[in-house]
């Protein structure tokens, strides 16, 4: 991998190469006394250099090409602690940067390389942490931007870890389909899925995992898992987990301990179909927009089939009756974060509808993004005057209120924009509804 990092500085420098920059890794941080949260590196951190390390930083000079890691010099008592520490040559060797040097060196080699450039471009922690030694430590908001652009196309090394991050994940998401069972908690399927990312050497979950049943899954970002998981309940799992900083981000939806019911089948049938024309239309040249209302319009006409919106489709989309099911956008970017960013300003694009949108862009090769559209029964949205008042003549509230015990369905897999042709589906789960019947042995 030390390479793909070597390729990531070469395209940094290559987009940045009017100033010197300068970042900071990430620092331990104190959970309660003498005791430190579980360490994970900054992402753009990672992205250029693969060190996992704490208390790093990085000096690249692009007129020079030259790049100087960081690390912290350690004493005897640090590694009777916590053990080995490789020194700069051998950080050098393991990394592939050519030069390596101790952090109390960092400010002062700054300083030196400052004086031959103009611009200096810095991440927040590099500029607090330079505070007083440079003159203008500014450009924080440029290497952003710039990383983020970066980051949205994913280089050959990146996609190798993004797939196999999504090959365990997906096995343990189909560990805990064939394990879940009536009287269950949550956290116990938590625990199925955890320990099965565990076990393939996966030290850290890409998010907090989403372990929701029955009325649960109706809250998108659940996070209490603490509820006992009854017979015909929906399991709704959206979890994922990390390599090298890589995620999979994958959401599956599933009985446990019954077959699907009708009024089941009808929900999830109708999200499934949604998310197969979505994934048919992740090609290049088409926007994030374009997925997102076709997932609206299937999602409206399944509504509308299930006796619960009516009206003319057009008009549930642009006047927001589809989002009480469907509050959230399609799907997002997928790499060294979960949200991985918005591809930087550049690729930014005016929004032409009525939707609302946060961000909107092309679709590139290289992309990986993820493909999740839901419908959920929402109490607090169902139940709200307001919007009883403004959808009364679109929703029949009643019949929407028969289906809250459902919760939510979401489905979420991990496509990867081709060059052309169809698009590349990271996730390995099942998903129809005699596969997951299937898998759950039901």
């Amino acid at each position: 991998m030390s390479q793909t990092y070597r390729r990531h500085r070469e395209q940094l420098m290559n987009r940045l190469s009017d100033g010197l920059i300068v970042l900071s890794g990430g620092q331990e941080i104190t959970r309660n006394n003498d005791v430190t949260y579980v360490f994970r590196q900054k992402s753009n951190f990672l992205y250029l250099t693969g060190v996992e390390e704490p208390n790093c930083h990085l000096l690249i000079d692009p007129k020079d090409r030259l790049v100087t890691l960081f690390i912290p010099r350690t004493d005897a008592r640090y590694k009777v602690w916590l053990g080995y520490v490789p020194s700069p040559k051998e950080a050098s060797e393991l990394f592939g940067i050519d030069r390596v040097l101790y952090s109390d060196r960092f400010k002062d080699e700054v300083k030196k390389a400052a004086k031959k450039h103009k611009k200096i471009y810095t991440d927040p922690d590099a500029a607090k942490f330079l505070n007083g030694t440079l003159k203008e430590p500014g450009g924080t908001d440029d290497l952003e931007d710039a990383l983020w652009e970066l980051r949205a196309v994913k280089t050959p090394g990146e996609l190798e870890l993004l797939r196999e991050a999504s090959r365990i994940s997906g096995r343990a998401h189909r560990a805990v389909m064939k394990a879940a069972r009536p009287g269950m908690k949550e956290y116990e399927a938590q625990a199925i899925f955890e320990a099965e990312c565990l076990r393939a050497g996966l030290k850290h979950l890409a998010y907090p995992s989403i372990v929701a049943a029955g009325k649960n899954a109706a809250v998108l970002h659940y996070h209490r898992n603490n509820a006992e998981i009854k017979k015909g309940d929906f399991l709704l799992i959206d979890a994922g987990g990390e390599l090298n900083g890589y995620g999979a981000d994958i959401t599956r939806t599933f009985p446990v301990g019954a077959r699907f019911n009708t009024r089941q089948k009808d929900v999830y049938t109708v999200v499934l179909e949604a998310q197969k024309q979505c994934i048919g239309q992740a090609l290049p040249e088409k926007t994030s927009l374009d997925l997102h209302l076709c997932a609206m319009r299937v999602l409206a006409d399944g509504l509308k089939s299930m006796k619960i919106l009516k009206g003319k489709t057009d008009d549930l989309m642009e006047n927001g009756a589809v989002r009480l099911f469907f509050p959230h956008g399609i799907g997002h970017l997928l790499g060294l974060d979960v949200h991985d960013g918005m591809g930087g300003k550049r690729r930014a694009m005016p929004n032409p509808s009525k939707i609302k949108m946060r961000f909107i862009a092309k679709l590139e090769p290289g992309f990986v993004i993820t493909v999740e559209p839901g419908l959920y029964f929402i109490d607090v949205l169902l139940n709200d005057r307001k919007n009883r008042e403004k959808y009364k003549s679109f929703v029949d509230f009643d019949r929407a209120e028969s289906f809250i015990d459902i919760g939510g369905v979401r489905i979420e897999d991990d496509i990867v924009i081709g060059e052309q042709g169809s698009p590349l589906n990271l996730t390995d789960v099942p998903k129809e509804i005699d596969d997951i019947e299937a898998a759950c042995d039901l």
